[in-house]
């Protein structure tokens, strides 16, 4: 039987977004508060939850993957003793914008490789981002898209929020459909 997820953006999502910097360090990542409760719903509804983040500060040399990781094990292990809950699993591209890769979002690289890899059904798969990229990743992939961007922006997701306090009030509803 295919599985349903929720795949989420990292900086701006799960974390407050560092204006023109990257999240190099522990100390820099900061929770945005209602995230712990949009992940907790996701958990809650019997969805998995992937992290699919671009990391190009890797491939500028700012951070290591080692720096990423030490982030990412902070997250998860934060996350568990907030929510009871961790991301299932957690993909990030470190290539440079330029490049193209096609992990790197907009492609649906990161994505698509979770969709097979744990049998995902793409009609009940959610992508939560505060950029156009995440919200044309998700389409790329044929999967449904929730922006959280308080506004406008020329991307066409499937649903819109100015924060995710406002999705909280109706995420479990959105889910169950």
């Amino acid at each position: 039987m295919p599985n349903k997820a929720v795949f989420f953006d990292r900086d701006g999502i799960v974390n407050h977004r560092k204006i023109n910097d990257y999240i190099k360090t522990i100390e820099e990542f900061h929770f945005i508060p209602a995230f712990f409760e949009t992940f907790k719903i996701a958990k809650s509804n019997g969805y998995l939850a992937f992290l699919v983040t671009n990391q190009q500060g890797i491939g500028k040399g700012l951070y290591s993957i080692t720096d990423l990781a030490i982030i990412h094990n902070y997250m998860q292990d934060k996350l568990l003793k907030q929510t009871g809950f961790k991301f299932d699993d957690i993909a990030f591209c470190p290539s440079l914008h330029e490049v193209n890769d096609f992990r790197r979002k907009p492609n649906p690289g990161m994505l698509l490789e979770f969709i097979e890899k744990y049998d995902l059904d793409i009609d009940k798969c959610w992508m939560i981002g505060d950029s156009e990229s995440d919200i044309l990743a998700a389409e790329n992939a044929e999967i449904k898209s929730i922006l959280i961007r308080d506004s406008f922006n020329r991307c066409n997701p499937t649903l819109r929020f100015d924060s995710l306090e406002k999705l909280n009030k109706v995420f479990s509803q959105i889910l169950s459909i």
